[in-house]
């Protein structure tokens, strides 16, 4: 795969944590997986209603895959789809970019204009 930046939600407390420890491990689903869970662009508004529903004040991660490619494996989930996953810890110096996700009043969470 060539994309060129793979995304990441966490709860704000959860990369308050990351931040203060430099690096963040994963959720317990992640560890217990053994690699962090990434979504793309196209994937990222399913993974959010799936996995986040209802959940508010949450982190949006901006990742340029090009640093960590030797680390991110394309595996297959939800009916075929490929998603990136990270054998490795995440180092707060390795996210470009983070954003405020929301709930709109509708319940569907609000992505900034140049992802959602």
């Amino acid at each position: 795969m060539n994309d060129q930046m793979i995304y990441r939600v966490l709860g704000s407390d959860e990369w308050a944590k990351a931040v203060a420890l430099g690096e963040y491990k994963g959720a317990p689903h992640d560890i217990a997986d053994g690699f962090i869970h990434f979504s793309t662009r196209d994937t990222l508004a399913a993974t959010l209603a799936l996995h986040y529903a209802g959940r508010d004040h949450l982190k949006l991660l901006h990742v340029p895959v090009a640093p960590l490619a030797a680390h991110i494996k394309w595996e297959p989930a939800r009916g075929g789809t490929l998603f990136p996953h990270l054998y490795a810890t995440l180092k707060v110096q390795d996210v470009f970019r983070v954003d405020d996700v929301r709930l709109g009043e509708d319940g569907v969470h609000i992505l900034p204009d140049d992802v959602g």
